[in-house]
């Protein structure tokens, strides 16, 4: 029996050990990502709107290491100042659905009755069409414009968090320890922002990570179809549209923003996975074996 306890607990840290280093790896990658998107406009080799039509449609090689597009701008370079806009906008349209749906989601969870049956009701309104249709309707009100097509995907991308919060608040309220704080005298908003907040954050955080790489996909379909980042503006998802009519002729002109669309959602999905087994409470109670 002895053994057998050893053994199960070696596995146990081993799955966590593995975990942890997945993690760790998976945070420097796209601490890394982030990093070249901030500093892009310093590291790229040349200038990412400078055209040169002798120089246009060349196939990757030593000087140009992703090739050119039709106006003869260097590839390289407008995927690492793509990356600027394209990340950031992204982190911003999350950070907005996650900080309006959870304020949204606790307020009806804790106060329950005509509150959350109105703000419930706006949610499903939203929840019952297809996101990016809807996006595309409201981008195309608004008109194109990056600030646009993040305000049309935060509106509409808002009321999963909001059910996730209020779900999560629901199970929280009722809990011994809100009781005890309630006794001892704290107020509601104490009680919003010391107790419940902390104790949902993590569900919200894993979430938010994951929603990353489909907003980011989504950003890019907006802008792919004209509605989000406007020309001569780079952006991976424009980018792509603006090589998809030289497929056959110059495929590195869509295939490099395609490829960088991959390997950062791959990323940012695979860190919100990680990250979600690593706060899972069965592999918290591993790591405490």
């Amino acid at each position: 029996m002895t053994k057998k306890k050893r053994g199960s607990s070696s596995v146990y840290r081993t799955g966590t050990d593995s975990v942890k280093i997945r993690l760790i790896v998976l945070t420097v990658l796209a601490a890394l990502l982030l990093l070249t998107a901030l500093c892009a406009k310093y590291i790229c080799p040349y200038d990412p709107y400078e055209q040169n039509l002798l120089l246009a449609k060349q196939p990757p090689g030593p000087e140009h290491l992703l090739g050119t597009d039709r106006y003869g701008r260097d590839m390289f370079s407008r995927i690492l100042i793509a990356g600027t806009t394209s990340i950031f906008s992204t982190l911003i349209l999350v950070s907005i659905t996650t900080v309006t749906g959870t304020f949204v989601g606790i307020i009806c969870g804790w106060r329950g009755g005509f509150v959350d049956a109105f703000l419930m009701r706006i949610s499903d309104l939203f929840l019952a069409f297809p996101s990016l249709v809807f996006a595309l309707a409201v981008a195309g009100v608004l008109g194109g414009g990056v600030q646009n097509a993040v305000l049309a995907l935060a509106v509409v991308s808002w009321p999963k968090f909001a059910r996730l919060a209020r779900g999560l608040t629901l199970t929280q309220k009722e809990a011994p320890y809100i009781m005890a704080a309630r006794l001892s005298g704290s107020s509601t908003p104490a009680l919003l922002l010391r107790h419940i907040l902390p104790n949902i954050a993590g569900p919200v955080l894993v979430t938010a990570v994951l929603d990353i790489g489909t907003m980011m996909m989504e950003l890019a379909g907006l802008s792919f179809l004209g509605l989000g980042v406007q020309p001569p503006a780079a952006e991976w998802g424009s980018m792509i549209n603006e090589g998809r009519s030289l497929l056959q002729i110059a495929p590195w002109m869509s295939l490099a923003p395609g490829a960088a669309i991959f390997v950062t959602v791959l990323i940012f999905n695979l860190l919100g996975d990680t990250l979600r087994d690593y706060l899972d409470p069965e592999h918290k109670k591993k790591r405490g074996k």
